[in-house]
């Protein structure tokens, strides 16, 4: 009796163990916040996302650190965004970890932009994240990596994807609706730096910004000036700092042409909490903060 006891007792531990061992999530190490969390809609509770470079934290100043490195190794994905998003060494750590590495914006033609400097390079524009409909795809590129990695997974991560890419033409839907009630001479909207020009392309915005597309390179005097100039010619009044940068060159702007901050806008990272907390939210917050400034 007792022998049948303890049989029965090891055959369930065993089982429970096994069933542990299959449900351990699998560890993805995805370089930014927006990536992580569409990394997390799409994976559910089969993965566990660690983000290299945190909520409200700017992908553009981003220094390798060894604690990376180590998160590197120990991961069975890493997901990079890519078009220049990343900083190098960051592209080669991930190349050198020895671990499974996708480039999330595959297949997306992006956006050229070209920057103010004397040589006038052009740059790969990584701000994709602003068209729903491009997110798309983007989401679909992170869904063939899970099932990659975590094949058993694959009608999983297909079903939880199918659901995420409804939201996503949803939303694309809701925000073409929003910004059709701003008249299109109304539709123009000065920020940090140059993050937006996907969304408005999708939405038909004119976008100005000091700085391009990425953080690091301050503005000359002669741009400075430029658009105080077309912001006290064409009465734009709707002026966003933005939660990964120093506010104090649009706080300038807005000061010199008198007009009114409009709030903040939440460009390359999500928010801890509310009101930016996952990429949907973030960029409903978004939509809604631009039309509500720009009427």
């Amino acid at each position: 009796m007792k022998r049948g006891f303890f049989i029965c007792l090891l055959t369930f531990c065993l089982t429970g163990f096994a069933r542990m061992i299959y449900a351990a999530p699998v560890p993805v190490i995805t370089s930014f916040s927006i990536l992580g969390d569409v990394t997390q809609q799409i994976g559910g509770e089969r993965v566990q996302v660690d983000s290299l470079i945190g909520t409200d934290q700017d992908a553009h100043m981003y220094q390798l650190v060894s604690k990376d490195l180590r998160k590197m190794r120990i991961a069975k994905l890493i997901l990079l965004n890519g078009l220049g998003l990343e900083p190098l060494s960051l592209q080669r750590a991930a190349q050198q970890s020895g671990v499974s590495m996708f480039v999330i914006t595959k297949g997306i033609q992006p956006m050229m932009m070209t920057d103010d400097g004397h040589n006038h390079h052009q740059h790969t524009d990584p701000h994709v994240w602003n068209d729903p409909v491009l997110m798309q795809t983007y989401a679909r590129n992170i869904a063939n990596a899970l099932i990659s990695v975590d094949p058993q997974g694959k009608a999983y991560y297909q079903q939880r994807l199918a659901i995420y890419q409804q939201q996503l033409v949803e939303l694309n839907s809701w925000a073409s609706k929003m910004f059709n009630t701003v008249p299109p001479e109304k539709r123009k909207v000065l920020t940090g730096h140059d993050a937006f020009a996907y969304m408005a392309k999708r939405y038909r915005i004119q976008f100005i910004a000091p700085q391009g597309v990425s953080t690091e390179a301050e503005p000359s005097a002669r741009q400075v000036a430029a658009i105080i100039n077309q912001i006290r010619r064409e009465h734009i009044k709707a002026i966003f700092i933005e939660n990964i940068k120093n506010p104090k060159m649009v706080q300038r702007i807005a000061s010199e042409t008198q007009t009114r901050i409009s709030g903040r806008l939440y460009s390359d990272a999500l928010s801890k909490s509310t009101p930016a907390a996952t990429y949907i939210d973030m960029f409903r917050y978004n939509v809604n903060a631009l039309t509500a400034a720009m009427k």
